[in-house]
C-alpha cells in the first residue's frame, strides 16, 4: 500500500476516489534517508482529495475533481517558514539557544524561541537570564542528557535527550503512540445531519469550505498550517490568542495567509468567546492535551454547547501516555523518536530536510476536518479528530516503505513562490501545494498583524 493509500484510509476516505490523484514526481525533493518525500506527497495529496470530495458534494458534481500533487510545490510549502521574506528580509526561524548541545553522556536539543521558554531553560540550568550560548554549553557539558531533559521539563522548559530508534521503541510513550491510528476519528453524539449551503457548480473557483467558520486556537506550526489550508479553501478562519502569550512575527506571517487574528483573554472574555463559539462550525486547537480543559474548552464541553461542531486537535506527543501533558515541537519530536540519529552523520545528530512532522501533520489535520464535514453531511454527529507529531513520526519511521528514486530532478523553489503586498509589507512566500481542478490557486487575503482584528465573525 502506498503512503497516500494509508493516509486516505486513516481519514476514512472512499478507496475508489484514490485514482483521482496524480503526482508530478521529483526524485531529489526533500531528499533524506527516511521517506520524507513520500510522506509529504501523501499528506498534501490526501488533503487535496478531501477538499475536492467536499467541493463535489456541495456543488453537486457528478465526479470529484482531479487532484495533482507536485513534489516541487510540496517541497517549497514544507519550507514555507524558511522561504518567507518580508520586504526582502529573511525570517528569524530559530533562536540561538534552540539547538543541539553536547552533554556529559550524549546530546540534548532545546527549544527556546519564545522568551518564556528561554527564561525557563536558563532558570533550570541555574544561569542568569542574559547567559550566553557558551555558558549554556559549558553547563550542559557537565550534565547527563536525561537529567537535563527532566530538569528542564520540571521547570516548564523544553529540552529532549537524543535517543536512538531502539531506545525510543523501548519508551512507554512510544508504545502508546504505536497502537494509535494515524488519525484518531470519533463521532461523539447523534447531532443532526449537517446541511451545507450548496456551491455554484459553474463558479470559476471551487471553494469547498466557503461559508464555514473556523475558530483557530493553534500555535506553532502544525495547527496553523491546517487552518491556513482551510482559509485557502474559503473558510472564515479567525485565529484567537491569549494577549499575554508572545508570538513570533515571521511565523505568524507565514501561517497567517487568508486568516484574521484577534486576542481574547479567558476567563475574562468568556462572553465574547461564547458568542464566537455559538456559530462556529469547526474549532481547531494546538495546545498540549488538557491545557484548555480547565477553561471549559475540552472537546466534550465545546460540543455540549455547540452540537454538530467539528473539533480538531493536534499535539506533539499525543493525548495519552506519560508524555501526554508535555510541551513539544517538531525538532524535539525528531530527537526523541530516533529520527535525529537516523539523519545524523559521524556521531552528530541530524534533522529532516524540513519541519516535515509539523507540515505533514498540518495537512492531515486539515484533511481530517474536511472529511469530518463531508461525513456530517451524510450521517450527522459532532466529530472529534486528533493527530500527534509523534504518531506522524512513527508512520515515517515504521509505516512508509522505501520507494525507489524516480522522476526528473527538482528545480529550485522559485517556481513555487509568489509575492503579495499587505499590511505587513511585501511578502515573498510559498504557494499552496493543495491543487485540484477548479480549486483556488492562492489566498484571498494576505496575513495581518497579530491581534489586529476584532473577535467577531465576518
Amino acid at each position: 500500500m502506498t503512503a497516500i493509500n494509508e493516509a486516505w484510509k486513516a481519514l476514512g476516505g472512499e478507496p475508489g476516489l484514490l485514482p483521482r490523484v496524480s503526482a508530478v514526481v521529483h526524485r531529489d525533493s526533500l531528499d533524506s534517508r527516511l521517506p520524507v518525500r513520500e510522506l509529504a506527497r501523501a499528506c498534501v495529496g490526501a488533503c487535496a482529495l478531501a477538499a475536492a470530495e467536499l467541493g463535489a458534494r456541495r456543488a453537486g458534481l457528478a465526479e470529484v475533481p482531479a487532484v495533482t500533487v507536485d513534489d516541487g510545490a510540496v517541497a517549497a510549502a514544507f519550507h514555507s517558514e524558511r522561504l518567507l521574506t518580508v520586504d526582502g528580509r529573511a525570517p528569524d526561524v530559530f533562536a540561538p539557544l534552540s539547538r543541539f548541545w553536547r552533554t556529559a553522556d550524549g546530546w540534548v536539543r532545546t527549544h527556546a524561541n519564545y522568551p518564556h521558554h528561554r527564561a525557563r531553560l536558563l532558570g533550570a540550568l541555574g544561569l542568569a537570564r542574559d547567559a550566553s550560548a557558551e555558558q549554556v554549553a559549558g553547563r550542559l557539558a557537565e550534565c547527563s542528557a536525561l537529567e537535563t531533559e527532566e530538569t528542564v521539563y520540571g521547570a516548564g522548559g523544553l529540552a529532549v535527550a537524543l535517543r536512538t530508534p531502539e531506545q525510543w521503541r523501548a519508551h512507554e510513550q512510544a508504545a502508546e503512540v504505536a497502537v494509535r491510528p494515524l488519525v484518531e476519528r470519533e463521532r461523539l453524539d447523534g447531532a443532526r445531519t449537517r446541511v451545507l449551503p450548496p456551491l455554484d457548480a459553474g463558479a470559476p473557483v471551487l471553494l469547498p469550505a466557503a461559508g464555514l467558520r473556523v475558530l483557530d486556537l493553534t500555535r506553532v506550526l502544525a495547527g496553523p498550517v491546517a487552518t491556513r489550508t482551510l482559509a485557502l479553501l474559503g473558510a472564515d478562519v479567525l485565529r484567537v490568542d491569549a494577549p499575554w502569550l508572545p508570538e513570533l512575527p515571521d511565523l505568524h506571517a507565514d501561517t497567517g495567509f487568508g486568516k484574521r487574528s484577534a486576542t481574547l483573554g479567558l476567563p475574562a472574555a468568556r462572553d465574547a468567546f461564547e458568542e464566537l463559539l455559538s456559530t462556529a462550525d469547526v474549532v481547531v486547537t494546538g495546545y498540549r492535551p488538557g491545557a484548555l480543559d480547565r477553561l471549559g474548552l475540552s472537546p466534550e464541553a465545546l460540543i455540549a454547547r455547540r452540537p454538530g461542531l467539528v473539533v480538531a486537535q493536534v499535539s506533539a506527543w499525543g493525548a495519552y501516555g506519560p508524555w501526554s501533558g508535555r510541551r513539544g515541537f517538531d525538532s524535539l519530536v525528531q530527537v526523541a523518536t530516533g529520527i535525529a540519529v537516523t539523519e545524523g552523520t559521524a556521531g552528530r545528530p541530524g534533522a529532516l530536510p524540513a519541519q516535515a512532522l509539523d507540515h505533514g501533520t498540518g495537512y492531515l489535520l486539515a484533511a481530517a476536518v474536511l472529511r469530518a464535514l463531508t461525513e456530517q453531511s451524510y450521517e450527522g454527529g459532532s466529530r472529534l479528530v486528533r493527530l500527534a507529531l509523534a504518531r506522524t513520526a512513527h508512520w515515517l519511521t515504521a509505516g512508509i516503505g522505501p520507494v525507489p528514486a524516480a522522476g526528473a530532478p527538482c528545480p529550485g523553489p522559485e517556481a513555487w513562490l509568489a509575492e503579495t503586498d499587505g499590511p505587513l509589507g511585501r511578502l515573498r512566500h510559498a504557494r499552496t501545494p493543495v491543487s485540484f481542478a477548479e480549486g483556488p490557486a492562492g489566498w484571498e487575503r494576505p496575513p495581518v498583524p497579530w491581534g489586529s482584528d476584532p473577535a467577531k465573525w465576518l
